[in-house]
């Protein structure tokens, strides 16, 4: 097989874009489960939010693209751009539905229980209207600029996701001219609700909206005239950069120039307040060049992104999950010295439930040791006030051969990346980007040590990203070895994407875009082989996302030769599972939970061998042909149980947060029986974080 759709009937696939909105349902259900704290379930409706966000920036602007193209060719589940469009309008609309009802009649009321209000401004009392006046003169009114819309002041351009209003107005102004309408766009650099005084909310926490104090007083902006009314509005752009191969002669300048347009691309989605009326939405959608169901009304903030914060301003921890302490693995406790204890051994890092910390410790500790010589690291994503960072720019200085493989198009990480390459560049490191047209995805870092006369090298291999905050947030592993030919395999990639030339044999780490798919598809079909000579055939895969037709078609094949399949896919899923004849061997589900599922394990039972492999790659057609990734083996038969014990199985029982996914598409939440949750995030907790405190 190779790469692209297998003669397969469109019947065999589900709709990608479909996939993400059932994800994001999964999501909302966590905002209405009671067993999460309140604080919490306010979050889950806020990353609700910034999905959507990307969804329409990413996938959405691509849909629409595809119609503006006329592009007939089908996706793989058949249907065309403009029935998968209006599916997606269908169902991202009722998503957003009750994501609203739910904050107007459950989260905010049960905040209001506890003494967290958002006060709307028909209820403010004298002292509180004073006070929000006296805020809105004081920081607001001095940096705002109204726009009143007439011949020489036309429609403006308006940031991607900024908030905005609509002021609709009657009069003449000083120069005798009228306008119907004017625009006023909300700073930026406001917060998007402000906690009052205690003495003036009458509540321990009490918060107004920003959008509240500019309607209460946007007239101050209009003198003489009348305003007859105030609507909130914002708009969601195409923000998928591209950079044109044959123009490019250096990717950085040419990212730089392409990010000051991000804000400022074709427009796919406008959310406006519910009490907006027809003629103005309908004026907003000229506007933008958008149809009727582009249009979202909501009953509530246009951005609940912003509401995030809430929870780092409220001091209650019993309305939020329990802190914990990330454990330590003991050979990491016994020694110091990172590589001493690597040397002993092979150590595996299980995060959030262990900390990230031993990745800087070791990265700090070659920068400052003499014996480093070189150190090689690729940056995806990372904070951008991150200490491994640092600790390159300090390696750099200290004289050390640095060389960082930075990916210049992580999308909405690329101004960051610039950034911290122009930095790495400033003290002496090798900065490369890569190879355009192929994202450099794998996470490795590669440390070169003279030791007793001779080079050793020592190496760290993730599924996630060097990314110390997220690394509290995200479930991932990462590996540390000596191990000379897995750090062979890691510097022939390194040296693949600083130099030129073909790729050399690696010994074995699978390699995309030139060796994962094929082998994932060997390991696949060398399960059903073995099912069909009557053994036990056992497949169990963890990743994010699976989209790839072949891999799909492949562990059809495998399904029907026997092999017992199960797929543990936190995101998108367009392989249908439990059909007769298809798929009858595969169960697909969905953990949802406090931290977001990142892992990517992937385990053939292979006639009792068990192969295990973790990696940076998810099953998707990106990840195999157009970028750089690495699956690596583990091989110590200890440390393979481990990761099955902790990565695989909990997840394969969890009746808590887990979601089974039906043939259609469509996900059921598991129940428990007997009243015995088994909640796989909780146990891992318990059996990492809690004991390595002990």
């Amino acid at each position: 097989m190779t790469a692209g759709n297998p003669a397969a009937p469109t019947e065999l696939f589900l709709n990608r874009e479909l996939g993400l909105l059932e994800f994001n349902r999964r999501v909302l259900a966590q905002a209405e489960d009671s067993d999460n704290p309140l604080l919490e379930r306010l979050k889950f409706l806020c990353i609700v939010s910034s999905n959507l966000d990307e969804f329409f920036e990413v996938r959405v602007a691509w849909v629409k693209e595809n119609i503006r193209m006329n592009n007939a060719r089908p996706a793989p589940d058949g249907l065309s751009a403009q029935s998968a469009f209006q599916r997606i309008a269908h169902d991202t609309h009722q998503i957003v539905e009750r994501q609203y009802k739910i904050l107007r009649e459950v989260v905010l009321p049960a905040l209001e229980q506890e003494g967290i209000v958002f006060l709307r401004r028909t209820i403010w009392n004298e002292a509180q209207r004073a006070w929000v006046r006296d805020y809105f003169f004081r920081e607001l009114m001095p940096v705002l600029t109204p726009i009143g819309l007439d011949s020489a002041h036309p429609f403006p351009r308006l940031l991607n996701k900024s908030l905005n209003f609509a002021i609709e107005l009657e009069g003449r102004d000083a120069f005798g001219r009228e306008s119907g309408i004017a625009i006023v766009q909300a700073p930026r650099i406001f917060p998007r609700f402000i906690r009052l005084p205690d003495e003036i909310s009458g509540h321990p926490y009490g918060f107004v909206f920003l959008s509240s104090i500019l309607h209460a007083h946007v007239d101050e902006l209009f003198p003489g005239m009348t305003m007859k009314g105030c609507y909130q509005f914002r708009v969601t752009r195409d923000s998928d950069l591209s950079v044109d191969d044959e123009d490019v002669k250096d990717l950085r300048a040419a990212l730089q120039g392409e990010l000051s347009e991000r804000q400022f691309g074709d427009a796919v989605r406008l959310e406006v307040a519910d009490n907006c009326p027809r003629h103005i939405s309908d004026f907003l959608l000229e506007q933008f060049g958008m149809e009727s169901d582009d249009l979202y009304r909501v009953d509530g903030p246009v951005n609940l992104v912003r509401l995030m914060n809430v929870p780092d301003q409220v001091d209650r921890p019993d309305l939020k999950f329990a802190p914990f302490m990330p454990g330590t693995p003991k050979e990491l406790r016994k020694h110091s010295d990172m590589f001493a204890a690597i040397r002993h051994g092979d150590i595996v890092l299980h995060h959030p439930f262990q900390s990230f910390t031993p990745v800087i410790d070791l990265l700090q500790q070659a920068a400052r040791d003499p014996h480093v010589v070189a150190v090689k690291m690729t940056v995806y994503r990372t904070s951008s006030d991150s200490a491994l960072m640092e600790a390159l720019i300090e390696a750099a200085r200290a004289g050390k051969e640095v060389t960082a493989v930075v990916e210049l198009m992580a999308r909405f990480d690329e101004e960051a990346n610039i950034n911290w390459a122009a930095k790495l560049e400033r003290v002496g490191a090798h900065v490369v980007y890569g190879v355009y047209g192929y994202k450099t995805h794998a996470k490795m870092l590669l440390i070169v040590r003279r030791e007793e006369g001779r080079l050793k090298r020592y190496c760290h291999l993730g599924t996630g990203n060097y990314h110390p905050r997220t690394a509290k947030l995200y479930t991932d592993f990462g590996l540390f070895s000596c191990n000379e030919e897995k750090c062979a395999d890691v510097n022939n990639i390194f040296m693949q994407l600083t130099g030129m030339g073909n790729p050399g044999q690696l010994k074995h780490l699978w390699q995309s875009p030139f060796t994962m798919h094929s082998s994932m598809v060997a390991a696949i079909q060398r399960e059903a082989a073995i099912a069909r000579a009557g053994r036990r055939a056992v497949i169990i895969a963890k990743m994010n996302s699976l989209l790839e037709p072949v891999i799909i078609q492949t562990l059809y094949d495998a399904s029907n030769a026997g092999v017992t399949i199960h797929l543990i896919v936190r995101g998108v899923c367009t392989l249908r599972p439990g059909i007769p004849g298809l798929s009858e061997n595969i169960r697909v589900r969905s953990i949802i939970g406090r931290f977001l599922e990142h892992t990517r394990v992937f385990y053939f039972f292979n006639d009792g061998a068990e192969d295990l492999y973790l990696g940076s790659a998810d099953w998707m057609g990106r990840n195999f042909f157009r970028r750089v990734e690495v699956a690596f083996p583990i091989f110590d038969r200890n440390t393979k149980r481990r990761i099955i014990r902790e990565g695989l199985r909990p997840y394969l029982v969890d009746n808590a947060q887990a979601w089974e996914m039906q043939p259609d598409g469509r996900y059921k939440r598991k129940q428990s029986r007997n009243g015995k949750p088994r909640h796989a995030q909780a146990m891992l907790l318990s059996e990492l974080a809690a004991k390595e405190r002990d």
